[in-house]
């Protein structure tokens, strides 16, 4: 067997740098609020394209493009695990970009609907890959018991990224028309791409798990384990949890205002009241890593979920005050946000680096599947009339059941042994 390389080397495996500092954190959090990017683009710009009818676009074939990017999306985190442990987490991240950037570039020259939605499929499949990998990443960088930090403050630049093209729209869009909006995400992701090959070194614990194995069992082989023996139980209730947090992530983000609105508050107030869920998610990813960090990842994903359930059942009673409304509604964000990056971080403790890039790939693309089903699941109670309040108890609900799933997972592998 290899001796592990010391860590003062100069070089990695792969002949890359491995200078440390600040960029690796810059990086990964630039790359992740790409993603942040791709959660508001496309809603920034359906009602420049229904209202020009430009590419001949319709409300059902608009949710189609849509509905295919998120498929993309999953996809994309599906498949990068077992890569990202084959090849590295920075080859991956480094190529995730390139992809992403590529595809965005070229939607402005989309025809019509169907390459419109061809390309944000493709784009999508990049974009997808790049959150795992980021994730897995940072999970790997931190310092030893600062896993949850490390992994929620990365997610800031998620909201960050979405908050920051939201602004950009305004301006961008009614001077310069919807295409401004995916040139300048393609060259965003372009312009990172140097940045990531001459700054990102190799990921130390990734290299550390390549020296133990050696070359006598191929990634691909590894990569099975996340479904095979003490790990099938766990990656089944993380599989739930991340589909359940998802779910109500995208859920409230499309049909809060609506349902704030069948409950009797203005428009303008169920605008108000989505930012300052998102504002809520911030903070909320703010403080959750640390707490987990000091308390345990499983004692603190637990909490968030079971109050995330709690604030999102208040909602439904009609409150008179509208500060009271604002709090209920910045505690329900600070929760159910933060709760599903707590998965992501309770993913990076249990699995270990030879396989956690597949374990993170894996419990992204099943949430993946919960960010479709999240704004269907709140699309169809607002056709039937209920959304309020029943919508707040669906969302409630799914969160108990996160509760449930994240309560059969081990705190550790070692208790899963016994």
């Amino acid at each position: 067997m290899s001796t592990p390389l010391p860590a003062s080397s100069a070089t990695g495996r792969t002949g890359t740098p491995r200078a440390a500092g600040s960029w690796p954190v810059v990086l990964c959090w630039i790359a992740v609020a790409l993603d942040g990017f791709d959660l508001v683009v496309l809603g920034a710009v359906i009602p420049t394209l229904l209202g020009t009818g430009n590419l001949g676009f319709t409300p059902s074939s608009v949710t189609a493009a849509s509905t295919i990017g998120l498929v993309g999306v999953g996809l994309g985190a599906v498949a990068i695990g077992p890569l990202t442990d084959r090849f590295g987490r920075r080859k991956s991240l480094i190529s995730c970009v390139l992809m992403f950037s590529l595809f965005t570039l070229a939607i402005p020259l989309a025809a019509d609907v169907t390459q419109f939605t061809a390309l944000r499929l493709l784009a999508g499949l990049g974009l997808g890959a790049c959150l795992p990998t980021a994730l897995a990443y940072m999970s790997e960088h931190a310092s030893a018991g600062r896993n949850g930090r490390a992994v929620t403050l990365t997610m800031t630049g998620y909201h960050v990224g979405a908050v920051l093209t939201a602004l950009l729209a305004l301006v961008m869009i009614d001077s310069y028309g919807w295409e401004s909006m995916f040139v300048v995400g393609g060259l965003a992701g372009l312009t990172t791409v140097p940045l990531l090959w001459a700054k990102l070194p190799e990921s130390e614990a990734y290299l550390r798990a390549l020296e133990s194995v050696g070359d006598a069992k191929p990634a691909v082989v590894r990569s099975a384990d996340v479904v095979k023996g003490r790990f099938l139980r766990v990656s089944i209730g993380l599989w739930v949890a991340s589909f359940m947090g998802l779910l109500l992530v995208y859920g409230l983000n499309t049909w809060l205002p609506t349902i704030m609105g069948e409950a009797g508050y203005s428009i303008k107030a169920g605008t108000g009241l989505l930012l300052v869920l998102n504002v809520g998610a911030v903070i909320g990813l703010v403080a959750a890593g640390g707490i987990s960090d000091a308390r345990g990842n499983k004692r603190t994903v637990l909490a968030w979920f079971g109050l995330a359930a709690v604030f999102l059942a208040m909602l439904s009673i009609k409150i008179d005050s509208s500060l009271l409304v604002y709090v209920a509604v910045l505690l329900a964000g600070i929760f159910v946000f933060s709760a599903q990056v707590l998965v992501y971080a309770f993913v990076g403790h249990l699995y270990p680096p030879e396989i956690r890039g597949t374990a993170l790939g894996m419990s992204a693309g099943v949430g993946r599947i919960g960010a479709i089903v999240g704004p269907s699941l709140g699309g169809a109670l607002v056709t039937a009339g209920i959304a309020y309040p029943w919508g707040f108890y669906a969302f409630a609900v799914a969160a108990v059941l996160a509760v449930a799933a994240l309560s059969t997972v081990p705190a550790d592998m070692h208790s899963a042994e016994r």
